[in-house]
């Protein structure tokens, strides 16, 4: 038998009956009265209501579910073990429903104890081999998580469409510029100088670009994977437990082991973490367990049947008494193994951003290459015309011919836009580092930029929306001193209210003694010095102690008796005894309990508002009727707001025992029976005890709300608990639907997804139940996000889009499950995730924005001039494009992906996953910028000799290396307007608070400079005159006023109707391109 923390008790064990004849490994009869498939059913027109408790059965009987668990290869390891029960079978005693059942038909305890060959009174013996029962049923340790190697994280990286549309489009660009640096002779300029052979630099430099975002992201998951190993390897070890020992448990105690309760003395579990249930369950033995269901026969309510209740659950914590449980389930078993294990399935599911990625990934590769095919045809027919008068020898038209096949090619390669991925490997690691400072710690890179776009948000609500600390929030001494910790709310309200924080000196002094005595006396709560919530004990009585910590160590109190919690009077007392000045020694009575019940036996109530410096010299009055249902009242207001109300009453007594009352047989100076001296007490007053709101919770779901995101609330609460949480945090409203989990989980799919647009708070549901509404979800195109602290949320936050955990309070459950954990346990903080995803998104959209207008006019300049040029070269070198495509996209990315968020983020809506990365905003300023751009491009070229009157070879490349750095000047400039995506003027807002972007801008354009003053042959450039550089520049900044013209005096309306019969061509030639390349292919 082991022991965590070894209580003081005794524990008897109840003489073994005889063990079942059958074995679950085979056909076990149904026992008398037992639920099967031929058991009568609810009549199939009755009409039940959503909310009602309803008669519930198994629809295949607990021996079928028995037979069925059992798989041939646990039959064969089972026959080699003295064992039988498998795995599968004892799993199927869990809390759910069918569990109950399935224990009975087990034989209860008996039956599992020769089952599982143990004794539930002294556990395993010393002298077992332990090695069939970790052969049958696992250690309690989870099997080791292997990690993947660092290529293969590389290799995942490598797998996305535009790397690998950029990997081909290197090799095959490398490898022709390597055709033309060593298979072509030297080619001279104008003046006569050879022309360096750096045409393979494209290549190399794109498959730089490759390496380099490969080898970030995949070190980054690699380094991730690493540091959760070494965390995982730092958890505490769980005190190993086999399946079929007994454990024992005691306040205080972290449940291990899956198992069923033996024998106990008023044990209660917190399961909150565990199933999402925040009340306190109460756990019975086995065998009241099985005497109950025998008892309640077969038409057993869900409500009778949760409560009888023997399952200790892994993952919960102990509150209340003592007790010792047979250990079912353990290691990958347990309900907690299970969880851990399925957190290990990576769905590798693609993100938003990346799917978007792809679609445009795909869309380049269509455009790029048709066009390029096109070219080469162009090319090749005016080559083919030009033949009959060609003079060139054989050699010479090879060459000739690939030239243009070079040319087609360069075509795909200033196509590709060779930055984007790097843009958003800058602007995802910049996002994830700014992120933590602002206490989100992001574990998977990518969904931050998800986060950005989350439609709705599913959030649990104890640990998540609230402390998961109950607190005394309201309260009422005597009949005419009210205390709250919101006044506020009391503004209109005929009551004169005080703050909590005010109330000690606001009464007497003998009224605080009689509360402290009535609080710190009355309570099995204990210290505990080494937990952070100072006391151990039920959530009701530590938020008692929790306000009168100042005073919890109170030694002036000597007990007397104590009378345990009664759940049919519910209430429980202390007697204290009170020494006086004159040495008489009285007792009083102090009792604490279910509001209704302490008021029916009060007749008196102390006037809390009249002075007295001690208990004795207190002013009390009889309580009339009038008085007694104005306290109901109260009691009906806070229970309103879903506070749950505890009344505190008191009696002094001049002799103990009273006369006339039964005492106990084995101490006569003790009364046996509390409700023999609950009568004729003093009201001291009411308390309401509550799970309060995290702070700043209400602001957050405002936010949320006015950036368009949906906020349910879902959890395992009940449901007016649940709907008035979700009123006072703001996310339950008017026109809004709460709804049970049941009665969710039995509709169709279709009616399921006519409810979701409305229903704001799911009840009582299961962890299978979030799972599906997020399923359904998701199914609608949504993008979800969700959060939680608990083992009950795993399944939910793995299958969500984004899923964040709580940081200090979250489990580790939780915290493997997520994609972000939120370190100061705080819902606000999600807001500032979405702020920092729409950063994101919009920073890759913005570097998108540029770069798609470079690249157009990249496209078309070399388009035009390559079939104008008789040897088809562009007016741009190679180099030349490899600065601008590469050096300037790197450059600008950096720029662009550091602009912090704001919160007018927060005034728009966000992007659905059918939305296109391009907005039409976006598609105007793209297109209305390449227009001017390539008008720019073609007046210098072409028409620059006429208008500066250039004859000479010199003064035409002069011209040659104006138009580049013009060129270039554009792209600068441009790069400002992009730092906006709406339709806004002011494209520097926030700029002095982007030190990247500043400095970024100066190296580029100290680049520049220097590439026009010494860059000479290499980059094909010749230095230019003062007056050119002058137009250069100038035309550049032309880019700003050009930005500003198509945001204010171009609406997006006209924009859309000009851009949608040309995307519809563009989309006819487009699909035209697919099916030739389709052709081409075959």
């Amino acid at each position: 038998m082991t022991d965590p923390h070894v209580p003081s008790i005794y524990v008897d064990s109840a003489p073994a009956e005889s063990a079942p004849e059958n074995s679950p490994g085979s056909s076990i009869p149904l026992r008398n009265g037992h639920l099967s498939v031929d058991s009568p059913q609810s009549e199939p027109n009755s009409s039940v209501s959503t909310y009602s408790t309803v008669s519930t059965q198994p629809t295949v009987s607990p021996s079928q579910m028995l037979e069925q668990a059992i798989t041939d290869d646990e039959k064969q390891v089972l026959s080699r073990t003295p064992f039988k029960v498998s795995l599968k079978q004892l799993a199927l005693l869990s809390h759910e429903l069918p569990g109950i059942h399935v224990l009975r038909e087990l034989g209860g305890l008996n039956g599992l104890q020769s089952f599982l060959c143990t004794d539930v009174s002294a556990g395993l013996s010393v002298d077992e081999d332990f090695t069939c029962r970790i052969k049958a049923y696992n250690r309690n340790v989870l099997p080791e998580k292997k990690t993947l190697a660092l290529w293969r994280f590389m290799l995942i990286a490598l797998s996305e469409k535009m790397l690998i549309l950029l990997t081909i489009a290197a090799a095959i660009s490398l490898a022709l510029g390597l055709y033309q640096t060593f298979g072509t002779p030297t080619t001279y300029d104008r003046l006569g100088n050879p022309v360096p052979k750096v045409d393979w630099i494209e290549g190399v430099a794109i498959l730089v670009a490759v390496v380099i975002v490969v080898c970030v992201g995949g070190f980054n998951d690699w380094q991730k994977e690493l540091q959760f190993a070494a965390l995982n390897k730092r958890k505490d070890d769980r005190n190993v437990k086999l399946s079929g020992d007994i454990m024992l448990i005691e306040p205080g105690d972290m449940v291990p082991v899956d198992g069923l309760l033996v024998q106990g003395h008023s044990v209660r579990c917190d399961e909150s973490a565990a199933t999402g249930e925040s009340n306190s369950l109460k756990k019975i033995s086995v065998s009241d367990a099985i005497l109950q269901l025998e008892s309640l026969g077969e038409m057993a309510t869900e409500d009778q049947l949760e409560r009888i209740n023997p399952f200790v659950i892994s993952g919960s914590k102990v509150l209340e008494g003592f007790g010792n449980f047979l250990v079912t389930a353990v290691g990958p078993n347990s309900a907690y193994g299970k969880t851990m294990m399925d957190l290990r399935d990576d769905n590798g599911s693609v993100t938003p951003l990346q799917l978007k990625l792809n679609n445009i990934a795909d869309v380049i590769t269509k455009w790029g290459g048709g066009a390029s095919v096109l070219l080469f045809f162009l090319l090749l027919f005016r080559f083919c015309a030009e033949l009959p008068g060609n003079t060139d020898t054989p050699t010479e038209k090879g060459e000739t011919f690939m030239q243009y096949v070079i040319t087609a090619v360069t075509l795909i390669a200033v196509a590709v836009p060779e930055g984007l991925p790097l843009a958003v490997t800058l602007a995802l690691a910049f996002a994830t580092k700014r992120m933590l400072k602002d206490n989100n710690l992001v574990r998977v890179l990518k969904s931050c930029e998800t986060m950005g776009n989350a439609t709705t948000i599913c959030s649990d609500k104890t640990g998540t929306l609230t402390q998961n600390k109950m607190t005394v929030v309201e309260g009422t001494i005597g009949l005419d001193i009210h205390f709250s910790s919101k006044v506020e709310m009391y503004t209109d309200s005929p009551l004169t209210v005080i703050p909590i924080s005010e109330l000690s000196s606001s009464i007497a002094s003998g009224v605080k003694d009689l509360l402290l005595q009535s609080i710190l006396a009355n309570t099995t709560a204990f210290e505990d010095a080494s937990s952070a919530d100072i006391f151990v004990g039920s959530k009701t009585e530590t938020a008692l102690l929790g306000g009168q910590r100042s005073h919890s160590k109170m030694t002036n109190i000597n007990i007397v008796q104590l009378f345990p919690f009664d759940s049919a009077k519910k209430c429980m007392g202390v007697l204290i005894s009170v020494p006086h000045s004159d040495g008489r020694i009285t007792y009083r009575l102090l009792v604490k309990g279910g509001s209704e019940i302490v008021l029916a036996v009060s007749k008196r109530y102390i006037v809390s508002s009249a002075p007295g410096d001690d208990i004795e010299s207190l002013k009390s009055e009889e309580l009339s009727k009038e008085q007694q249902k104005y306290i109901e009242s109260l009691i009906n207001l806070y229970a309103q707001k879903s506070l749950r109300t505890i009344g505190l009453v008191y009696r002094d007594f001049p002799v103990w025992p009273p006369v006339g009352v039964s005492v106990s047989e084995d101490q006569p100076d003790h009364v046996e029976n509390l409700a023999d001296v609950l009568q004729d007490m003093y009201w001291i007053g009411l308390t309401g005890i509550m799970d309060p709101l995290r702070p700043g919770v209400i602001d957050a779901v405002k936010d949320c709300q006015r950036a368009g995101v949906f906020v349910r609330m879902v959890t395992g609460d009940n449901f007016v608990t649940a709907k008035a949480i979700a009123t006072e945090c703001g996310i339950y409203t008017p026109d809004g639907v709460v709804m049970q989990a049941p009665a969710f989980r039995v509709l169709s799919t279709e009616d399921q997804d006519a409810i979701l647009p409305k229903l704001q708070v799911l009840a009582r549901s299961s962890p299978q139940d979030k799972k599906l509404l997020v399923q359904r979800l998701k199914a609608l195109g949504e993008t979800v996000a969700v959060t939680g602290d608990g083992t009950n949320d795993a399944p939910a936050l793995t299958m969500a889009d984004v899923g964040f955990s709580m940081g200090i309070t979250g489990i580790e459950v939780a915290k493997e499950a997520s994609d972000i954990i939120l370190m100061d346990d705080n819902f606000s903080s999600i807001v500032k995730a979405l702020l920092w995803g729409r950063a994101v998104n919009d920073a890759v959209k913005k570097f998108l924005q540029f770069q798609v207008t470079v690249n157009i006019t990249a496209v078309i300049i070399t388009y035009v001039t390559a079939l104008r040029d008789p040897e088809g070269d562009s007016v741009l070198s190679a180099v030349q494009l490899l600065w601008v495509n590469l050096i300037m996209d790197t450059f600008a990315a950096l720029a662009l992906a550091t602009d912090p968020p704001t919160r007018t983020l927060l005034d728009r809506q966000p992007a659905r996953k059918s939305d296109n990365m391009i907005t039409v905003t976006m598609w105007k300023m793209i297109i209305g910028q390449a227009i001017f751009q390539i008008a720019a491009t073609f007046v210098l070229y072409f028409g620059g000799p006429r208008i500066w009157n250039y004859t000479s070879e010199e003064d035409l490349q002069r011209l040659d290396s104006m138009t580049f750095n013009t060129f270039v000047w554009i792209q600068f400039f441009n790069m400002f307007i992009n730092r906006r995506l709406d339709n806004g003027l002011n494209f520097f807002e926030g700029i002095s608070r982007n030190y990247f972007f500043a400095v970024i801008a100066a190296i580029m354009c100290g680049g520049q400079i220097l590439i026009m003053f010494v860059g000479g042959q290499a980059f094909a450039v010749v230095r230019i005159s003062g007056a050119q550089w002058a137009v250069s520049i100038m035309v550049g900044v032309l880019s700003i006023p050009v930005g500003l013209f198509l945001r204010q005096c171009v609406p997006d309306s006209v924009a859309y109707e000009i851009y949608k019969p040309f995307g519809s061509i563009a989309g006819f030639i487009g699909r035209g391109l697919k099916r030739l390349l389709t052709i081409m292919a075959h």
